[in-house]
């Protein structure tokens, strides 16, 4: 089928779409929408028309296709802001202040766990705390590289045991 004589079936049959599209959407806008997204796709999938197929179950199935899957796209959609419920509670997160000096405490506690450590772990610790990478550290403490690994391992370990007390 050559594309004029396609173009002319699409043109005399999809009048039928758009009392179809208002049924599936409710919304003249979105129907609209989707009509011009059903002829678009029908026009760049006309290579999959077989001659003989009923053209408007052909268009039908494509329009319904499309719906199914906006609706699905805006099901997975997460809410953000809903306006027809009550936003206290956006409200009152806005006037929250942070207490810095919890977060003092808390750099206090893990400064004194980090000198706590024995020297083995906490040099290696500090120096990969600092951001020197594994084989750096190697290089200025001369010693393996699984060495390092496996004190700053047991230095986060000896850490982790102290500060969950705190």
């Amino acid at each position: 089928m050559s594309t004029s004589e396609f173009n002319q079936l699409l043109t005399s049959n999809v009048d039928f779409l758009k009392p179809v599209a208002i049924t599936l959407t409710r919304d003249p806008d979105s129907a609209a929408d989707l009509f011009q997204e059903t002829v678009y796709k029908a026009l760049a999938n006309r290579d999959k028309y077989h001659v003989g197929t009923n053209i408007r179950a052909w268009l039908y199935t494509i329009m319904r296709n499309i719906f199914i899957n906006s609706y699905r796209r805006k099901a997975r959609q997460q809410v953000i802001f809903d306006p027809l419920q009550d936003d206290s509670i956006l409200n009152k997160l806005k006037g929250t202040v942070s207490n810095s000096a919890e977060g003092m405490l808390e750099v206090k506690h893990i400064q004194k766990a980090i000198h706590k450590l024995p020297d083995v772990f906490r040099h290696p610790f500090v120096l990969y705390f600092e951001g020197y990478k594994y084989n750096d550290i190697a290089g200025m403490l001369k010693e393996p590289l699984g060495t390092i690994k496996s004190r700053i391992h047991f230095a986060r370990k000896l850490l982790k045991s102290q500060l969950l007390r705190y």
